[in-house]
């Protein structure tokens, strides 16, 4: 072999390339360290580079090369890498191709009676997403783990979003709004069906009315929507599956408007009219406020009339005679389809009287009675549904007042009972878009305020996993 022993070899020109023998020839370094033609290195104390086999997908068992990183894919069942003879500085890498070890593991078996870790026996790689890099130390320890990741970073193929208070049901995430907010689309899912979104848009609840045994208010629209059959949870009786009402989203922000809930009427005189709930809004869904209860104040007439609205208020009884029934007003105000709500409750003045209850989502409100004793109207029952992961009922309408005895609410605020007597209408739930309840009668010093109506909700569900 012939030797040259120089200081230093340099290019000829500046910033020039030294080449060491030609392609394909090995060199060996003094001390032991070598770097042969395809980048094997030996010696050098390895830092943790490999040559990744990309173009070869394990995908049953194989033996390993030093210097070389594997792509394990171990979703058709366990697989078995068998490590090679392993010298000072040998160095191999894995990863779990298709984040499928925590189903079908990776064994990985040192050759002959050959460590890892100090133990001569095999390793078993179960994590999901889990990638390792082996380095062999010496024959005391073996194989030595230097790396050990279950971080996997992937893409996330679902629709990504933010706003409100933000709660999970297995692979749905739900979005609850109690008040104004903005529902924030940073990445739609790659699979189109599922940028379609459940929903339920909730108004505020109608204010009842004060007075002598005037009307319970009406419970706020109740709209709901469901991405049927990607997503099944329980609904309401109310809801409109995909594609009826359907709202799909893509990467924007979306005002969400949850309404207020109505206040109730302050007695003066014969009755005073509750005020009507506020709307809440999703983009192209829109539920109108809960009618107010009729108390129509100092005006003797054919009786007070309750508003129309989601659900309409309950009519009371000022100005009405012997015999006479007063008007009804109509919920699902402005129609839409599937039905918001349904219509308040009649009142009625007889030997007694009894004002009408406020509607609901699931009814109508009852009709007050005229008869002995007098009673107010229930309000009208709300509905139940499970989109935010369990079933909860919303939208019950205000119970109307009368002679003797309070009606209760349809989860909306009870009627007060008798001449002056008791306390106000009760108001509704807070984020329940019921109705509040009817004050009874009195004079100008002891008569009740009627209940305000609850405010409403917004919720919206997707899969994001």
């Amino acid at each position: 072999m012939s030797e040259i022993k120089v200081n230093k070899i340099s290019p000829r020109a500046n910033c020039g390339t030294v080449q060491l023998g030609d392609s394909g020839d090995t060199i060996t370094i003094p001390a032991g360290a070598t770097i042969t033609n395809n980048g094997t290195q030996t010696g050098f104390g390895r830092t943790g580079t490999v040559n990744w086999q990309t173009g070869s997908i394990k995908t049953t068992t194989f033996t390993a090369v030093d210097g070389q990183g594997f792509f394990a894919d171990t979703s058709s069942g366990a697989i078995t890498m068998n490590l090679p003879a392993g010298s000072a500085g040998s160095i191999v890498s894995v990863v779990d191709y298709t984040n499928t070890f925590q189903n079908n593991s990776l064994t990985i078996t040192p050759n002959g009676s050959q460590k890892i870790g100090g133990v001569a026996a095999s390793f078993i790689a179960s994590t999901e997403g889990q990638s390792l890099t082996f380095i062999y130390v010496d024959d005391t320890e073996g194989w030595k783990n230097i790396q050990d990741s279950t971080s996997n970073a992937t893409g996330n193929p679902f629709l990504i979003a933010s706003g409100g208070t933000e709660t999970e049901c297995g692979n749905f995430k739900i979005h609850t709004f109690t008040g104004p907010g903005t529902f924030t689309v940073t990445s739609a899912s790659a699979t189109a069906a599922e940028n379609t979104v459940g929903y339920l848009v909730l108004a505020g609840g109608g204010g009842g009315a004060a007075g002598d045994r005037n009307g319970g208010g009406g419970a706020g629209g109740f709209r709901e929507g469901r991405n049927a059959p990607i997503d099944n949870f329980t609904a309401s009786p109310l809801v409109a599956n995909a594609p009826t009402n359907a709202v799909t989203v893509s990467a924007q922000a979306y005002p969400i408007t949850v309404g207020g809930g109505g206040a109730g009427g302050v007695y003066a005189c014969g009755g005073v009219n509750g005020v009507n709930g506020s709307t809440s809004t999703f983009d192209t869904i829109t539920s109108a406020g809960g009618g107010y209860g009729g108390g129509n104040p100092c005006n003797p007439g054919t009786g007070a009339s309750g508003n129309s609205g989601g659900s309409g208020g309950g009519a009371g009884i000022f100005g009405l005679g012997s015999g006479q029934t007063g008007p009804v007003a109509a919920g699902n105000t402005p129609p839409v389809t599937p039905s918001q709500g349904n219509p308040g409750g009649s009142s009625n003045y007889t030997t007694n009287a009894g004002s009408g209850g406020g509607g609901g989502a699931g009814a109508a409100g009852g009709n007050g009675s005229g008869s002995p004793p007098g009673q107010g109207g229930p309000g009208g029952a709300g509905v139940a549904t499970s989109i935010t992961g369990s079933s909860v009922e919303r939208a019950g309408g205000g119970g109307g007042a009368g002679d003797n005895g309070p009606k209760p609410g349809g989860l909306g605020g009870g009627g007060a009972a008798g001449p002056n007597a008791g306390p106000g209408g009760i108001s509704g739930t807070t984020n329940t878009g019921s109705g509040g309840g009817s004050s009874g009668f009195g004079t100008s010093t002891n008569g009740k305020a009627g209940g305000a109506g609850g405010s409403g909700l917004v919720v919206i569900r997707y899969k994001f996993k």
